[in-house]
């Protein structure tokens, strides 16, 4: 089987099994009206929230808010205390991450909203301060600051990008897009860091996922 071949059975008893809150619902069903990459399936959120909860994560950044479907997943893990911080250059993806994150219930201090692309707002963010950074959007809009992002998380911390086995194109040498190459370069980078260890997740559209080691 391709790697990131449709795999029907598999992946819908994957996502049916990570069930979903009717915030989550709600806004999974604005993202896709909104338009835009498409949030993360339900089995990759959960696999973020069962993250977040084993690293004891207080600090999160979400670069891309997919509407807030990435957010809510996050926050279930995260401890009770904790802050997500969301960056989004998208201010519909934006306002709909902060309704979604109020109709679930979240104060306003659990969540800080930035509007900005990664090139204007990760030199804002203290290095070394995040327990999770979370990847969300297209890599052609942070593969090119990839050095910044790793720079934010702190040692023992997490980095995940999603969606890099999306149609399998990484895996086929034919192919030459923009999005496939950047999968690749930013994979091949983070694979070859010394600082990190990391593995390919193939649930969803696919999950990189790296942890910190010094």
């Amino acid at each position: 089987m391709t790697a990131g071949a449709p795999r029907p059975g598999v992946d819908a008893w994957a996502d049916r099994y990570a069930t979903e809150t009717t915030a989550v619902v709600a806004a999974r069903s604005r993202a896709a009206r909104l338009g835009g990459p498409p949030p993360v399936e339900p089995a990759v959120g959960a696999t973020l929230a069962v993250l977040a909860a084993g690293g004891g994560a207080r600090a999160v950044v979400s670069i891309g808010s997919g509407g807030g479907v990435v957010g809510l997943w996050l926050l279930q893990g995260m401890r009770p205390d904790g802050v997500l911080t969301a960056l989004d250059a998208d201010p519909e993806q934006l306002r709909a991450a902060r309704r979604a994150f109020g109709e679930a219930g979240y104060p306003a201090g659990r969540t800080r909203m930035i509007f900005g692309t990664p090139a204007e707002v990760l030199p804002r963010l203290s290095p070394g301060a995040y327990d999770m950074v979370v990847c969300a959007g297209p890599p052609t809009e942070y593969a090119g600051h990839l050095a910044a992002v790793l720079d934010l998380v702190r040692v023992g911390g997490t980095l995940t990008c999603h969606g890099l086995l999306e149609g399998g194109r990484i895996a086929d040498r034919a192919a030459r897009d923009e999005q496939t190459v950047a999968w690749r370069e930013l994979a091949r980078t983070v694979r070859e860091h010394e600082d990190l260890t990391s593995a390919v997740l193939p649930i969803g559209a696919g999950l990189l996922v790296a942890t910190r080691r010094r």
